[in-house]
């Protein structure tokens, strides 16, 4: 089992071996001087037609079996030697044009084309006598359309209408027209020779002319030049003595300049003595007064040294000892301004703690109520109601009444004495539990308020002392 196993691998790598080398054959590469042919099934150009071939030129291309076939075109420059006799000129004079013309197969891709159609499996012997017969062709038509004249003397116009007459036939089967050479031009009548001679002839009388004119514009050159000369010279012996004169009274110029420049000189050389020596004294009063400015600097130095650095240390250490001071003070009253915080901030805790759960009393209060807020104010009310009485009896518990004196007849309404209808109005003046609830916006309940009263009359009752008002007879008084 292993040794089957083992060939079936051998075998599937050869087999793809052969493949990838076979594969590799396949692949062809252009070199630069050919033209890759490949003919066969190769697709569809750019204006969506059909192509019988696909050239490539300096690239590579995979040549399917079956499907493809390649060749290659040369790109060699083929020199054809063209001897063109008895051309009819525009003049109808015979010429004989003796020319060499360079070709070759064209590179552009729609010439190429044509090349691969027209001239694959072609010699270079045959497309050498192929393009022969076309330069020979157009070229009789191009010296047909032309004078000698334009033939022999303008040979860039020639050799234009040549190239294009025949590098637009030779493109029609994929060449192009590399270089024309055109060697001699002749003509059987010796019409060119004749304008050569008359060419010549003219040439020749011309430069005997100019040869003439030359030699006449030398002579007078000549003469000119002598003229010129003797003015030169009188002109320059003039300027000369002119010189010599110039020259002797700038000679006494200088003389004079050079004596009032000695005389100068001296003058400054003495005055020059007397600067220096003043100079000299003044840098040495400078040196001392600077010596002296020096040791005063020094003795002031020394006086800062002894006084004023002791005393700025002091300073300096006052400083040092008040800036701990007040240091220690202000960490002492920031530590206390955190205390104070602190306990502000713990009570308003227990503040905002109270208020909360009196809040949630309350809250269960009024679920208790049936959700009726009123029943619950009046149950609050109701158990608090022995506090209120309270605080109404403490309102005159302390009241001290050292003496009342009270004149009365006996006789009161509704069987009231005057006594009575005092202690009435007394206890009157302590606010009733139903103004209380009305002042705070609330409702006593009706068996809380008791029963209407009517109102009775009383006798004024006057409180007067014994010193005040004599005292009245005894059967008519009652303490």
């Amino acid at each position: 089992m292993n040794d089957y196993f083992v060939i079936l691998i051998s075998v599937a790598a050869l087999f793809f071996f052969i493949i990838i080398v076979a594969m590799m054959r396949r692949y062809k590469r252009c070199p630069s001087d050919r033209i890759l042919v490949v003919y066969g099934k190769v697709g569809k150009g750019a204006d969506r037609e059909t192509r019988s071939a696909k050239c490539i030129h300096g690239g590579a291309a995979f040549i399917w079996p079956i499907i493809h076939s390649y060749a290659f075109l040369d790109l060699t420059p083929i020199s054809i030697e063209i001897n063109l006799t008895n051309a009819l000129s525009k003049q109808n004079i015979r010429v004989d044009v003796p020319s060499r013309f360079t070709v070759g197969i064209s590179t552009e891709p729609n010439i190429m084309n044509n090349a691969a159609e027209r001239l694959l499996g072609l010699s270079q012997e045959s497309i050498s006598n192929l393009a022969k017969d076309i330069i020979f062709g157009q070229l009789r038509l191009v010296v047909a359309t032309m004078e000698i004249e334009e033939i022999n003397s303008n040979r860039d116009l020639f050799l234009a209408a040549v190239s294009s007459n025949v590098e637009a036939e030779l493109k029609k089967i994929g060449l192009k027209l590399i270089n024309v050479n055109i060697t001699d031009i002749n003509d059987e009548s010796g019409y060119i020779e004749a304008l050569g001679k008359e060419a010549a002839a003219k040439a020749i009388n011309d430069a005997k002319k100019s040869v003439a004119e030359k030699m006449r514009d030398g002579e007078i050159g000549q003469a000119l030049a002598h003229q010129e000369q003797r003015v030169q010279v009188a002109k320059a012996d003039s300027e000369a003595v002119t010189g010599e004169n110039l020259a002797k009274v700038t000679i006494a110029n200088s003389d004079a300049d050079r004596r009032e420049k000695e005389a100068e000189a001296n003058r400054r050389a003495v005055a020059a003595e007397k600067v220096t020596d003043a100079r000299a004294l003044e840098e040495a009063y400078a040196a001392e007064k600077l010596a002296e400015r020096v040791r005063a600097e020094r003795d002031k130095a020394t006086q800062i040294a002894n006084i004023v650095v002791p005393a700025e240390i002091s300073k300096q250490k006052v400083e040092i000892e008040a800036e701990a001071i007040a240091e220690q003070k202000r960490r002492i009253a920031k530590g206390e301004a955190d205390a104070i915080f602190l306990k502000m901030e713990a009570e308003a805790k227990g503040i905002f703690e109270i208020l909360s759960r009196q809040a949630l009393g309350f809250d269960k209060l009024v679920k208790a109520a049936n959700d009726d807020s009123r029943n619950a104010v009046l149950m609050m009310i109701a158990d608090k109601l022995p506090e209120l009485v309270k605080t109404q009896v403490e309102a005159i518990k302390n009241i001290k009444i050292d003496k009342v004196t009270v004149w009365e007849t006996g006789n009161g309404k509704d069987g009231k004495t005057s006594t009575a209808n005092f202690m009435q109005g007394l206890l009157g003046a302590i606010p009733p539990l139903d103004d209380i609830f009305k002042s705070a916006g609330m409702e006593l309940p009706d068996y809380l308020k008791g029963k209407e009263k009517e109102e009775s009359k009383t006798q004024p009752v006057d409180e007067i002392t014994k010193e005040d008002k004599p005292s009245p007879p005894e059967d008519d008084k009652k303490e």
